[in-house]
């Protein structure tokens, strides 16, 4: 992923209005981010807990969605996986990460979801640049390649959720 700015960030929003936008937390360190390493820009909200963002490149634009943030709850030593990466984490580390509808259907409060890793740092943990908490992923056969097009072909399944 190239590196963005702050502005290219705000303006990449789809489901929120133009003043939330202004509004949200964008990372301080985007001059340190690892960009080479990063399929999409994910970050949670230090101010409000429950919200996270990711940003990508999707079809012939930056997209980027306002995510509501709630922790799976599951068993106490139950593992959940990221329906992106397919990265495995102990409990809470995989949350239900939902969207607001893009235009008139968020409008009316119709939202989708999809369980992530957590920290939204998937594009890492299948680098091996970040190790889940469980200690490692378990072993593919897949390229790193082929499961980078695969995760992002499943962001890519739910970003066309949220705007359509």
């Amino acid at each position: 992923m190239r590196a963005l700015t702050e502005q290219d960030i705000r303006n990449s929003f789809i489901n929120c209005s133009k003043g939330e936008a202004k509004r949200l937390a964008v990372p301080r360190d985007l001059g340190e981010r690892p960009w080479d390493d990063l399929d999409f820009l994910g970050w949670r909200d230090p101010g409000a807990p429950d919200r996270s963002y990711l940003v990508t490149d999707h079809g012939e634009r930056l997209t980027g969605v306002a995510l509501r943030f709630q922790q799976a709850r599951r068993g106490f030593f139950q593992k959940s996986m990221c329906a992106l990466c397919l990265t495995t984490h102990p409990r809470g580390g995989v949350s239900l990460m939902s969207a607001r509808k893009a235009g008139p259907a968020g409008r009316e409060g119709n939202s989708v979801g999809l369980y992530m890793c957590t920290d939204l740092a998937c594009s890492l943990y299948l680098r091996g640049k970040k190790t889940p908490e469980s200690g490692a992923r378990f072993e593919e056969s897949l390229t790193l390649e082929e499961q980078v097009a695969r995760t992002l072909g499943n962001l890519s399944a739910f970003l066309a959720r949220v705007s359509a």
